[in-house]
């Protein structure tokens, strides 16, 4: 991957970090699990699957404050949303306790 100009020194790469455990611990905290999903040879998919009981679940796709979603990752999103799951966007800390109440009332 080659560097841009919104990573030159790495920071942006830690902000997203940084969201990322407080989703894991905010979830955790909440109930539920927080699972990095890897999808070997269907590239694009969320970052993480967010599960609640009783059935609740919600795909997150992390990024830096700022940073949107590459084009293959709008696409997976929209297969995603097309098949009826709920798919969230989250670039800062301040958005976690909305997607997840979201999440828990679906």
């Amino acid at each position: 991957m080659g560097v841009t100009p919104h990573n030159i020194d790495g920071s942006d790469e830690m902000q997203e970090r940084e969201i990322e455990r407080t989703l894991v611990k905010r979830t955790k905290a909440r109930g539920g699990i927080c699972l990095k999903w890897v999808s070997p040879g269907f590239a694009g998919v969320p970052d993480r699957i967010v599960l609640f009981p009783l059935a609740r679940i919600g795909f997150v796709e992390l990024k830096a404050p700022g940073e949107v979603p590459r084009p293959l990752q709008v696409s997976r999103h929209k297969l995603l949303r097309r098949l009826g799951f709920k798919v969230y966007v989250i670039d800062g800390t301040e958005q976690i306790e909305e997607v997840l109440d979201e999440i828990q009332a679906s």
